[in-house]
């Protein structure tokens, strides 16, 4: 599996909840662009319309090598998903709070381009603050604990 970008804000401000493995359809040079890794997703969003999920705001650039067709670097993407896993984004997304966020874009083994999405609910403010002391503290005791062994 070769990582082309991953979503590092996502688990930062979201609760993942679950995820999704899905087929992205791409036009002319943008596969050759994916394969050069460059791809940007942080602020991408998946939306679900109809009996289809498309994906917004991800920034894939124009190969500069293509001849004749270039694609527009933020148009909007069709994810290909299975009916059942459509039908229970939609019935989970309709819930308030929840949403669906890319993780990361990666080539598979068999060099499709896949795309991780995730059903996720955003953090709150205090959320992150409670996160961030915990880790602090865990890594002053283990510093702590550190010293301690040092001195035996």
């Amino acid at each position: 599996m070769k990582v082309v970008a991953t979503n590092r804000k996502a688990r930062r401000d979201y609760e993942i909840i679950e995820t999704y493995e899905a087929g992205i359809e791409l036009r002319g040079s943008e596969v050759k662009s994916l394969r050069t890794r460059s791809c940007s997703i942080e602020e991408g969003f998946v939306r679900i319309e109809g009996r289809e999920a498309f994906l917004y705001n991800v920034h894939m650039p124009e190969f500069e090598k293509s001849s004749y067709f270039k694609a527009d670097p933020k148009r909007i993407r069709k994810l290909l998903l299975h009916k059942r896993q459509l039908k229970r984004l939609l019935g989970l997304t309709s819930q308030r709070g929840l949403t669906i966020i890319p993780l990361k874009v990666y080539f598979n083994k068999r060099g499709l381009a896949k795309i991780e999405i995730a059903l996720a609910k955003g953090k709150r403010l205090y959320d992150k603050r409670k996160k961030i002391k915990e880790e602090v503290a865990k890594r002053e005791t283990q510093r702590a604990l550190k010293k301690f062994h040092k001195k035996s």
